[in-house]
C-alpha cells in the first residue's frame, strides 16, 4: 500500500517505550550519521501519534538516533494508528532482524509482552515465527543469577549455556558451573552431561536422605515396641538388615514372643 511520507520536526518524536534493545553500538551510529549527511535518509521511519503534538518511534530508533548525531532538524516518516501491543510486537520484529541484539534484550523483549499485553507464549511464538519452548526458555533465563546474567550479556556464555543450567534448581551450582563453562571452555553438549551428572547425584543423596528419615522413624517404633535400642542398617538398592540386641535368653524370649 502507499503510505504518505511526512517530514516531522525530531524534537517532536520520543522514543519508543517498548523498545527492547537496551543499548546501541555508538560507532555504528557515527557511520549511520555519516551516511545520513553524505546520502540523506533512505528509508522513512514510522511513527505513531502521541498526544496532541507529539509521536512515538515504531520502527527506526538507529536511523532516529543517527539523525540527532548528524544535526538533523526533521526527519521523513510514516505515520500509523496502531495499539501498543502490535507497537511492542512490531519493535521487537525489527529488532529480531538484527544480529547485534543481545540475549537479555530477546529475553526481556518476550517477557515484556507477556506482562504488558496478556499474550501467551504460543501466541508470542506464533506471531514471531519461534518454536513455544523457544520462547518459554529465553524468558525463563532471566530467572538465572544476575551474575549468570552478566556473563550472558557479555558473551562469554551462550544462550545455549544459560537454558541448560537452568535444569539445576541450586543457584550456588548453577554459579560454579558457569564459571567452569568460562575456565574450561565447555561446550554446550559437554555442559549437558555435567548437569546430568549432577541431578543425578542430588537425587541420589535426597533419595538417601529420604531412607534415613524412613529408617530412623521406624527404628523409633521398634524400639519401643520392644523396649531396646534397635537399628536399621541400609546397604544400599533397598536392602539393609534389623539388628534387635538381648543380653540374655530372658529378653530373647520376650522378644521373640513380641515377634509372634
Amino acid at each position: 500500500m502507499n503510505e504518505e511520507i511526512k517530514k516531522i520536526k525530531i524534537s517532536d518524536i520520543t522514543a519508543n517505550p517498548y523498545q527492547p534493545r537496551l543499548n546501541f553500538n555508538e560507532e555504528k551510529l557515527e557511520e549511520l550519521a555519516k551516511s545520513i549527511r553524505e546520502n540523506g535518509i533512505l528509508q522513512p521511519i514510522i511513527v505513531r501519534k502521541s498526544g496532541v503534538f507529539g509521536y512515538q518511534i515504531l520502527a527506526g530508533e538507529r536511523r532516529f538516533r543517527a539523525s540527532i548525531i548528524a544535526g538533523l532538524d526533521e526527519i521523513p516518516a510514516i505515520v500509523r494508528e496502531i495499539s501498543d501491543q502490535k507497537m511492542m510486537t512490531l519493535s521487537i520484529l525489527e529488532n529480531l532482524q538484527r544480529d547485534d541484539m543481545t540475549a537479555i534484550e530477546e529475553a526481556k523483549a518476550y517477557k515484556n509482552l507477556v506482562d504488558k499485553t496478556d499474550m501467551t507464549h504460543q501466541e508470542i511464538a506464533q506471531t514471531l515465527g519461534k518454536s513455544r519452548p523457544y520462547v518459554s526458555n529465553m524468558i525463563r533465563i532471566l530467572n538465572l543469577p544476575m551474575s549468570i546474567l552478566r556473563l550472558l550479556d557479555e558473551n562469554l556464555i551462550s544462550p545455549g549455556h544459560a537454558r541448560v543450567l537452568l535444569s539445576l534448581d541450586n543457584k550456588n551450582d548453577q554459579e560454579k558451573i558457569a564459571k567452569q563453562i568460562i575456565t574450561d571452555k565447555i561446550s554446550v553438549r559437554q555442559l549437558e552431561n555435567i548437569v546430568s551428572s549432577i541431578k543425578e547425584k542430588n537425587n541420589q543423596e535426597k533419595k538417601s536422605k529420604n531412607k534415613n528419615i524412613f529408617s530412623k522413624e521406624i527404628e523409633e517404633i521398634l524400639s519401643r515396641k520392644f523396649g531396646i535400642n534397635v537399628s536399621i542398617k541400609n546397604s544400599g538398592n533397598s536392602k539393609g538388615k534389623i539388628e534387635i540386641p538381648f543380653s540374655n535368653l530372658e529378653e530373647l524370649n520376650r522378644i521373640i514372643d513380641d515377634l509372634l
